[in-house]
């Protein structure tokens, strides 16, 4: 079995590119291109350069003793939350932006929910000089009103989406209408391995420097550079795409996906696409999807703007079909439980989405010596004022 994209852009049946006609030039260029420019001597350079001075990497894998002997196994967080900008998404922005200097653009727009990857791209736009536009949900923008003021102040123009649910899926659609309408200066930076080929992939690649620091950081801390469970929490999916990479073809390894059940998997207020979702195609690709019979878009739900998708990248699609991976579910309670629990324990506060990973360790059933990596996807700053609402519920605990 296949794990990787193949030359069509396909993941087993989900990928390809799906695309208004205006936007087929660039797309094109893009699919053309971004290999031989990724591959490039002098493009993986800069990249490295960047990432270690700019970005602070390698992230640190940390082992959580107290985490560990609660769970009953040997829990390693990476810590993707030490980055500059508090999360994996500069991972992806820092080689996107490489990528659209190289191909003349002078125009950057992007999307975001949870905001860090608004707050990636406006951090390296600034960087380079260029001009950025991050479309964001009007509802996403009052809860993580914290990253839409970085946005600004880092010279980003924030502009609401107002259409149906007024979150992460509404803000991607603004951006597309942007690009169809702006395609000669316009680069489009996703955040997420979601989008018409190659996105899914290059997104892919770019963050998989987080597995690629893995196999060196465990041969390292426990004389094996392969973990028993890789973990992550799952919206669009590149925070767990960058933590697999290298690990997809390696039967060892058990991949441990999780969604957000919002309020429960069957209340209607839900993320939980691979259960109630089905295939079809949406911003561009064929996927899992959550839809009703006559293929309109259902609404999605949950208390983290990250993972408010109706939507999973093309890659999780395949892995969760074909039972490379297996899903959990953590709805809203959990995720805040679990935030509590592992800033308590660990000293860290963790952003919601990633919150949802660490919820699924009461689910999951452990040997003693295994070895599980969760990927610690971004920091809780920009949570606050959520986790604020539920201080005194847990101020005993």
């Amino acid at each position: 079995m296949n794990y990787h994209v193949d030359e069509r852009g396909f993941y087993g049946e989900f990928g390809g590119a799906f695309i208004p006609e205006m936007l087929h030039g660039n797309i094109e260029k893009l699919r053309n291109q971004y290999l031989l420019h990724m591959e490039d001597p002098s493009f993986k350079d800069e990249f490295d350069a960047l990432m270690k001075d700019y970005v602070g990497r390698p992230s640190p894998l940390y082992f959580a003793p107290r985490l560990s002997d609660k769970y009953g196994a040997k829990i390693y967080l990476k810590r993707e939350d030490l980055n500059h900008t508090g999360a994996h998404k500069i991972n992806n922005t820092i080689g996107q932006i490489l990528l659209a200097k190289r191909l003349g653009k002078t125009r950057i727009i992007a999307e975001t929910g949870a905001g860090q990857h608004g707050v990636a791209t406006a951090t390296v736009c600034a960087l380079m000089g260029l001009r950025c536009i991050v479309y964001m949900g009007s509802v996403d923008i009052q809860r993580q009103a914290p990253n839409v003021a970085r946005m600004r102040m880092l010279g980003a123009e924030v502009r609401p989406a107002e259409s149906g649910s007024k979150t992460l899926k509404d803000a991607t659609n603004e951006a597309i209408r942007d690009w169809i309408n702006n395609p000669v200066e316009t680069h489009y930076i996703i955040g997420s391995v979601v989008g018409p080929h190659p996105y899914p992939d290059m997104v892919a690649r770019f963050q998989s420097v987080i597995s690629e620091e893995m196999k060196w950081q465990l041969q390292h801390q426990e004389g094996r550079d392969y973990p028993d469970y890789i973990m992550a929490c799952v919206g669009g999916g590149s925070n767990a795409a960058g933590a697999i990479y290298h690990y997809l073809d390696d039967d060892r390894v058990q991949i441990v996906l999780t969604e957000a059940a919002g309020k429960g998997i069957d209340t209607g207020e839900s993320a939980a696409t691979s259960v109630l979702g089905s295939k079809g195609i949406i911003h561009g690709s064929k996927t899992l999807l959550m839809q009703t019979d006559d293929g309109q878009i259902i609404e999605p739900y949950s208390i983290s703007a990250g993972l408010d998708y109706p939507g999973i990248g093309p890659m999780h699609a395949h892995l969760i079909h074909t039972k490379r991976a297996i899903v959990q579910y953590a709805t809203d309670d959990e995720a805040i439980k679990a935030a509590f629990e592992l800033s308590r324990i660990e000293g860290i506060i963790p952003a919601l989405e990633t919150a949802h990973s660490f919820a699924s360790l009461e689910k999951m059933k452990f040997n003693k010596e295994d070895v599980v990596v969760i990927n610690l996807s971004g920091r809780g700053d920009k949570d606050l004022a959520t986790y604020i609402e539920y201080l005194n519920d847990f101020s005993q605990s």
